[in-house]
């Protein structure tokens, strides 16, 4: 057992396979499980300052695909939901205000502790997935890009030991 966590753990390296587990990280995170992609991120762009841009690519595509993910979930339980009891869930405000901005509510997909589950909801509000996708993805690049310069240029002094 402890030989195969060895073999995972070397697996997701960052400074071996960095990319990969940058896309793996942003992807999980993006799903309901409480878990940040952003040290990733920006750990590995610390060690690869050249590599800034093709990072934030690899990990706003892997955190898109996973608000894909919560999107088909909560698209998921809303069709088990309405199976189950044989009828529709009941209005609540919050969701009439998603219904009213659309796919352009997820633009806020980025936001800590809401955003996730902000794309379970679209899913199951029956938005539209791929404009839901869209969005999604501009948010998210937004965010990476602003967090992660601002870490490396905006405050370096501070995060250096």
């Amino acid at each position: 057992m402890e030989a195969w966590l060895h073999t995972i753990l070397a697996l997701l390296a960052l400074p071996k396979i960095g990319l990969s587990t940058v896309y793996v990280v942003s992807l999980i995170s993006a799903t309901l499980l409480p878990m940040g992609s952003e040290p990733a991120v920006f750990g590995f762009v610390k060690l690869n300052p050249d590599m800034f841009w093709i990072t934030v690519a690899v990990a706003t595509a892997g955190n898109t695909i996973g608000g894909g993910i919560s999107w088909w979930m909560g698209y998921g339980a809303e069709r088990a939901y309405e199976h189950i009891t044989h009828r529709k869930p009941h209005e609540v405000r919050a969701l009439k205000w998603l219904e009213r901005f659309g796919p352009k509510a997820c633009l806020l997909s980025w936001l800590p502790a809401v955003g996730d589950p902000l794309c379970a909801v679209a899913g199951w509000l029956k938005l539209p997935f791929w404009p839901c996708l869209l969005y999604m993805a501009i948010g998210k690049f937004g965010r990476y890009v602003t967090m992660t310069a601002a870490l490396l240029w905006v405050f370096p002094g501070q995060l250096t030991p």
